[in-house]
């Protein structure tokens, strides 16, 4: 499997099932669909905001199959002005790199500075599909064993509803 070695140790020590589908680089939602069709799960897009004084970062994600609306993001989390955080804080705060924008890479951010943002629409959603740190590869799971990771994590999540 492709992924680091510490975040599949930690899905089999929580007893999280999950299905493991490699694939090449997928940029796109669109190029992800032709990969996980017939999986049955809700692609979801994954962003990774930080404030305007860059002291506050926020992981959002939305149903894939929404539009964002970057503005309404901003009025419903009250923070100001938001832009795309930079590769170099993506790798800080979560160890990944552009492209695999992952709620698994809340496993590097030990010291739970990034808030999580979960669209409202998809939490009666039951399989989704992330990258597991790297776009090679996608993980299909349970929402509520997302959560149950999330959780032992010890992030904090909210629900919003994003539109």
């Amino acid at each position: 499997m492709i992924g680091p070695p510490a975040l599949y140790t930690l899905l089999h020590q929580l007893n999280i099932p999950f299905d493991y589908i490699e694939h090449p680089p997928l940029p796109t939602l669109a190029a992800a669909q032709q990969y996980l069709h017939g999986h049955d799960v809700n692609l979801c897009k994954n962003l990774f905001f930080r404030n305007h004084k860059g002291n506050r970062h926020y992981l959002v994600i939305l149903a894939g199959d929404s539009s964002m609306d970057i503005h309404a993001i901003e009025h419903r989390l009250r923070e100001g002005k938001l832009t795309f955080a930079s590769p170099r804080r993506m790798q800080h705060y979560l160890g990944l790199t552009p492209g695999s924008v992952t709620p698994f890479g809340l496993i590097h951010d030990t010291e739970h500075h990034v808030r999580l943002f979960l669209d409202q629409n998809l939490r009666h959603t039951p399989r989704l599909s992330f990258h597991p740190c790297l776009n090679t590869a996608s993980l299909t799971l349970a929402r509520e064993d997302l959560l149950r990771f999330i959780d032992h994590l010890g992030n904090a999540y909210e629900w919003l509803d994003l539109y």
